[in-house]
């Protein structure tokens, strides 16, 4: 028994210290990425950062820092596709949102933009929306089951009551459309210079419409390496997969 407990604890150490030895080396890649970028070295600091998230290491400022890095060496589709996946992190930080403008701006031509009913659920991150329904829900619960238990309180919680159930309903309807928009809705941003898209998934089909670097698209198929997209104005057509970054609705 003791030696199977002695194996278990050296297990544990061993996993610790691996933890540990990794966030020490995302953190020293961070701080490095953080001084190229002070020295103005833009590219490099963008693939490091991109290196750091390709680990699967992700949080709004490592999102933000790489947005910046992206947009100081030109890459405005880079940029946006970094900005807005910093934003469904942290939906209501300012200087996120400012930069997301401001790179928008930059981009020529057509692009999509989120409509009024998506900003305002965008407020909220998807695991705000989570956490926002299950509180309501128990809360609702909760104030049916004191009118059950305690009869005399029906009249003085009926408001509450009312109140609990519609916001609760209200706040699942959200999570509900939110994540339906955050799984099922797809955006291509464009990240090469100029892109034309063509009327049919292969490069020997006429051209259908040119797009520029940050240019943001949603997807309506895919076939191979190839997507369909549109820009919102009813024009359609096929664009290669390297010529943009996915991100899931916002």
């Amino acid at each position: 028994m003791k030696t199977h407990l002695h194996v278990l604890l050296v297990a544990m150490a061993v996993w610790f210290s691996n933890g540990w030895a990794v966030a020490a080396d995302i953190s020293a890649e961070f701080t490095a990425a953080n001084k190229l970028y002070d020295e103005g070295k833009f590219a490099a600091a963008a693939g490091t950062y991109k290196k750091i998230l390709q680990s699967s290491t992700v949080s709004p400022a490592l999102y933000f820092n790489y947005g910046n890095a992206e947009f100081k060496s030109g890459n405005f589709g880079r940029a946006i596709a970094a900005y807005r996946q910093a934003a469904q992190l942290t939906p209501r930080d300012a200087e996120v949102r400012a930069n997301l403008d401001f790179a928008r701006n930059q981009v020529q031509g057509p692009s999509l933009r989120e409509s009024h009913w998506e900003n305002w659920l965008g407020t909220l991150s998807l695991n705000e929306w989570t956490g926002l329904a299950v509180v309501t829900f128990w809360l609702m619960f909760a104030l049916l089951v004191a009118r059950q238990i305690r009869p005399s309180l029906k009249a003085a919680l009926s408001g509450f009551t009312r109140a609990a159930v519609a916001v609760a309903i209200l706040s699942c309807v959200c999570l509900g459309v939110n994540a339906a928009i955050h799984f099922s809705k797809q955006t291509a941003v464009v990240v090469a210079p100029d892109a034309t898209t063509r009327s049919g998934p292969f490069d020997e089909a006429q051209n259908a419409l040119t797009v520029h670097d940050g240019a943001e698209l949603a997807v309506l198929d895919h076939r191979d390496n190839w997507l369909q997209v549109t820009d919102g104005s009813g024009r359609i057509g096929w664009l290669q997969r390297k010529q943009v970054e996915i991100l899931p609705g916002s």
